[in-house]
């Protein structure tokens, strides 16, 4: 079992940034691949970023490639997600994921999840 508690939402202006921060316990961190994901009112969960265990690999969709960078620091069981350039259509609820697979886009290969923090671009 990994528990995924997230940090570090907010609301911040068009343009800005934001770093969240995904604090993991529970079994081996560094076991999973890790990832971030985002759902918006009324939307599908979409996924944002994933790395590997070691992270020395990284992998972004389109919509946030160049902006968002995903990060994590094995002894300190963390992962974090930095924004920068934010855009009215990146608010939303982010979640933090862990998986046994590397890569994986898809929300239901992973086993476990935080439970969200708000990230609001306001324009």
């Amino acid at each position: 079992q990994v528990q995924l508690v997230e940090s570090g939402g907010g609301l911040v202006q068009v343009g800005g940034s934001l770093r969240l921060s995904c604090a993991a316990s529970g079994r081996t961190f560094s076991s999973y691949a890790m990832a971030w994901f985002r759902q918006a009112p009324g939307k599908e969960r979409e996924f944002v970023a994933t790395i590997n265990t070691s992270g020395t690999r990284t992998y972004y969709p389109g919509s946030v490639k160049g902006r968002f960078t995903i990060s994590r620091d094995n002894p300190k069981s963390t992962v974090s997600l930095q924004m920068n350039n934010l855009a009215p259509e990146d608010t939303a609820v982010y979640y933090c994921a862990a998986t046994e697979k590397y890569p994986t886009m898809s929300a239901g290969n992973y086993l476990y999840w935080g439970q969200g923090t708000q990230v609001t671009v306001s324009s």
